[in-house]
């Protein structure tokens, strides 16, 4: 594994966890040139879950693009990246277990906002304004309203 600080390909684990559905490897890394310490995750390789959008076209669930929308809805908040981690561990794994391995992109919106909602009320809204696409204030007071 590659280290992010100083691209030295050799690095000692200096502690794992397995999470809790076990199905996937938390490990902590210590570079051996520059000790900057990075968090891995380590996941089975499982036939590829495939997202079906509003249009019909399909695409490959990627992990990286709903990661890096949680971390724009939890910016300055304090929510670390590994409870990030565990809310995508666990919505593909209820994905996996109820939808096999299609899902529309609704009903994976919605089980990311039901997750998200219990995690921090302020990133469920900054969330949701982007993925129920807001059309006016009302829609948006309506939704403040409902998480009340």
């Amino acid at each position: 594994m590659r280290c992010p600080s100083c691209a030295n390909e050799e690095s000692r684990v200096v502690d794992s966890r397995s999470s809790d559905d076990g199905t996937s490897i938390r490990r902590r890394r210590e570079c051996t040139s520059c000790g900057f310490r990075f968090t891995t995750y380590e996941h089975a390789q499982e036939s590829p879950l495939v997202i079906i959008k509003k249009d019909g076209s399909m695409e490959p669930f990627d992990r990286s693009k709903l990661l890096h929308g949680l971390f724009v809805a939890t910016a300055k908040r304090n929510i670390k990246p590994e409870q990030l981690e565990d809310l995508i561990d666990e919505v593909e794994a209820d994905v996996r277990k109820r939808h096999r391995n299609e899902v529309s992109s609704k009903v994976l919106g919605d089980m990311v906002l039901v997750r998200l909602k219990e995690l921090d009320k302020v990133a469920y809204i900054r969330f949701a304004s982007v993925y129920k696409d807001f059309k006016d204030l009302e829609e948006f007071t309506s939704e403040l309203e409902r998480l009340s």
